[in-house]
């Protein structure tokens, strides 16, 4: 067997644009210690084996950002899939517009609201990037 016979593991991954009243988009910076550090991300997080997208961001915003969702205010809009060096990542993003609770960085983690047509200002990770075109498209 080569190298090229080896298939990358699937990494599920499901991110969440949260959008405030005034059309701006939440994304947050990878803490210290973790991969990609310093990179700024749509909130989510690894899907639990059993867990659906849904139930994943529901559980991963309230662990990060201390927010409650329902599972009726999560819209699918598009996916990203990125071959990086050891795995492949599948990331559905989803929007959502209502939630309960005050967005608050709970693992240490710097947030900000951005306009949808800057967030290319801030550098993402390679995944995350082509989402931005489908943000500025929808809002």
């Amino acid at each position: 067997m080569t190298t090229a016979d080896v298939k990358p593991k699937l990494v599920l991954v499901v991110a969440c644009a949260l959008v405030d009243v005034d059309g701006r988009v939440l994304i947050a910076q990878r803490p210290e210690g973790k991969t990609l550090a310093g990179l700024w991300e749509f909130p989510g997080g690894k899907m639990e084996p059993g867990e659906r997208p849904e139930e994943t961001l529901i559980r991963e915003l309230a662990e990060e950002l201390g927010i409650a969702v329902k599972e009726p205010c999560l819209a699918p809009l598009t996916f990203a899939s990125h071959a990086y060096e050891t795995f492949h990542l599948l990331m559905p993003l989803y929007v959502c517009r209502r939630w309960d609770g005050i967005v608050t960085g709970k693992e240490g983690q710097a947030t900000r609201w951005v306009r949808p047509e800057r967030l290319r200002d801030f550098p993402m990770p390679p995944a995350d990037e082509p989402l931005i075109a489908h943000l500025v498209d929808l809002l």
